[in-house]
């Protein structure tokens, strides 16, 4: 049982230029932040190579219905600030850094109802993103990066939003 202002233990990281096991993250996760496993998470990894890859979220929608049986708007907006944070927070951890991470801003545009199982994308919104995280945090031993996240139900974009993700400096 979590306590209130008592911070969760971090998980070790990951041997050198290794990633985490997105299963085990995810486990982790739940115990964390204790809403998480009530978000309708089925599945997290990895997709694409290179500089295309993104983080993908599988989901079940029944436990973010709203009352007209569709996704529930603050759910899909906490899913996508989660789904950011994750994606910052297992890139630092893949690169050797035990940092804390906080959202700086958020925004959405919902594009349509979601009105089955969805998939839920994030990935930088510049292909430079990662690499001037990386200079930020040996520079200035913080840094900031700009992520999209996307919700797609069948073929139908739902959901876009962007948020700006802040690595806070040790100490």
């Amino acid at each position: 049982m979590r306590e209130i202002g008592i911070p969760h233990p971090r998980l070790p990281l990951p041997e050198a230029g290794q990633r985490d096991d997105p299963a085990g993250f995810l486990a982790w996760l739940s115990d964390a932040i204790p809403m998480v496993e009530h978000l309708g998470i089925r599945e997290m990894r990895w997709e694409g190579k290179g500089e295309g890859e993104q983080l993908v979220w599988q989901l079940s929608l029944t436990p973010n219905l709203n009352d007209k049986g569709t996704g529930f708007g603050g759910g899909l907006t906490a899913q996508s600030t989660l789904l950011g944070w994750c994606w910052t927070t297992l890139w630092l951890r893949e690169h050797g850094f035990a940092r804390d991470v906080v959202v700086a801003k958020a925004t959405q545009r919902f594009l349509a109802p979601v009105t089955g199982d969805y998939r839920m994308t994030c990935a930088p919104e510049s292909l430079k993103g990662p690499d001037s995280l990386s200079e930020q945090l040996q520079s200035r031993g913080r840094g900031r990066i700009a992520l999209v996240q996307q919700l797609w139900s069948n073929d139908t974009l739902c959901l876009e939003a962007r948020g700006d993700y802040a690595v806070l400096p040790t100490g």
